[in-house]
């Protein structure tokens, strides 16, 4: 990097974020960029991603804006209203937007208002959204990929947008770019590179280890529901302050609230006093957002105990959390070490404690079940809703037409969600209900394929299995990601 580059860094990290100093392995990733490279990131939760491509946004000489595809829309948001407070011209356009608002932001775009743009990746397939990005002086001069595991559709989170990320790049005129993720197998990586047409040469590796030191894992066995209760307040008597208990289903979040609760008004006197919050995907968005924002400004003294699914966790920005409970098994050790990740951010001591009960993997078979749904069930989906009387209809509505049993089961859901893939339905103009596009063929089914997802996701629940086995946990996730020694 040269002393002039240095310099233009130095002034933007100060002026328009408030630093002074990068991490070393962020100066490496974004000297890169400014000299016009490609990257792969695998850095950890909380190490500071984002900042590798905010700041060559902001430091990149000429006109051009930086789009940042991101598939979390209240992450987005929370980045760019972050980045005005900073000064920064930042905008994100999403489907929550009305018509006019985006329309207008649109007209913005293509006027070059913006310094950094962000946008889900379904917006590729906006004709309006592509026609701005043409329009903008100097076009896209950076491209960032965030959350890139969700590229792979062997990854735990696959969004199926994101396979046409490597075309859209080429449209760009294959700007710049950064790949982000904190969860990232080697086999995930090499599908990014592949999706994207890049191979490691073109866009090496910048990934940092995986250990914090302090950070301390541990698998505690237990049986039943009074054992993992017992646990739970041990684990906060210990570590005053903030934590995360994590559950895999709603109903036994809520079972376990009221218990806990009970069970804390009569501790009271000789443990002292422990409060509780709870969130999850059914909540209604106000209740989030004061959940959200009593957690994050929690003090240690008020001991906040957050009982959560995984709809809570991405984008969280609170440096204390002293600890993060598993009460249930988590689906995959990626999803495991992303919500480890978020405990102990300020660089004290915090407790990572996975709590097996060998009952709690039915739980997450079942999940595998729900998300792969048989070739069969997908034709039979598609055949009631061609006889739908109405144009429109709701997950809800489709349970009942092919599954006949309680609200719990999920396998309509995410039939709607593989429909969704095959185009043959699509959001209607009322939030939460779909429309038919098309009847589903026999010949967009590849019934291999559909099984050698079910064997992966089977094998990725194997994989926790033998974390809650391994005799050294640190060791276990190493050798899972592969990143140890750091690659560059």
């Amino acid at each position: 990097m040269t002393d002039t580059m240095d310099q233009t860094i130095a002034d933007v990290l100060r002026e328009r974020f408030g630093f002074e100093r990068l991490y070393p392995l962020q100066r490496r990733i974004i000297a890169r960029v400014m000299a016009g490279g490609d990257a792969l990131v695998v850095m950890p939760t909380g190490s500071g991603k984002s900042l590798c491509y905010q700041l060559p946004a902001l430091a990149l000489h000429g006109p051009g804006v930086t789009l940042v595809f991101s598939p979390l829309i209240a992450l987005m948001e929370d980045q760019v209203a972050a980045l005005k407070k900073h000064g920064v011209g930042a905008e994100y356009i999403n489907s929550t937007l009305k018509r006019a608002e985006r329309e207008r932001r649109y007209e913005r775009l293509a006027g070059g208002e913006y310094e950094l743009i962000y946008a889900t990746p379904e917006r590729m397939h906006k004709p309006d959204f592509v026609d701005a990005l043409k329009r903008v002086p100097g076009g896209v001069k950076l491209l960032a990929i965030d959350e890139a595991h969700c590229i792979t559709k062997w990854g735990h989170d696959f969004r199926p947008a994101y396979q046409q990320v490597g075309a859209f790049r080429k449209l760009l005129g294959c700007p710049p770019t950064v790949a982000l993720t904190a969860t990232a197998t080697r086999v995930v990586r090499d599908d990014i590179l592949a999706t994207l047409g890049l191979d490691a040469g073109a866009m090496p590796l910048f990934a940092s280890g995986i250990d914090r030191p302090n950070l301390s894992f541990r698998v505690e066995r237990v049986w039943g529901d009074d054992q993992k209760r017992t646990r739970i307040f041990d684990t906060a008597d210990a570590c005053p302050g903030t934590g995360i208990v994590y559950f895999s289903l709603i109903k036994d979040l809520e079972r376990f609230a009221d218990e806990l609760q009970r069970q804390n008004a009569a501790r009271r006197d000789t443990s002292g006093e422990l409060a509780f919050e709870l969130y999850h995907g059914k909540l209604d968005p106000i209740q989030k957002k004061r959940v959200y924002q009593r957690f994050i400004k929690s003090r240690p003294d008020q001991r906040l105990i957050l009982l959560a699914t995984n709809a809570f966790g991405m984008g969280v920005d609170k440096p204390d959390i002293r600890y993060i409970v598993h009460a249930q098994l988590p689906g995959s050790v990626e999803a495991y070490y992303q919500e480890v990740g978020r405990a102990g951010r300020d660089g004290d001591p915090s407790e990572c404690v996975l709590l097996y009960d060998q009952d709690d993997l039915a739980i997450q078979h079942q999940f595998v079940e729900w998300m792969n749904p048989s070739a069969d069930l997908l034709m039979q989906a598609s055949a009631v809703l061609e006889r739908m009387p109405h144009a429109d209809f709701d997950v809800d509505e489709l349970r009942d037409l092919i599954i006949h049993k309680n609200r719990g089961d999920r396998r309509a859901e995410y039939c709607l969600i593989a429909l969704n893939k095959y185009d043959v339905v699509e959001p209607s103009s009322i939030a939460g209900r779909y429309r038919m596009v098309r009847p589903l063929c026999d010949e967009q089914i590849d019934a291999e394929l559909l099984d050698a997802k079910k064997q992966s996701d089977l094998k990725r629940l194997l994989d926790v299995v033998n974390l809650t086995k391994a005799d050294d946990l640190r060791r276990f996730i190493a050798e899972y990601f592969q990143l140890d020694p750091p690659a560059c």
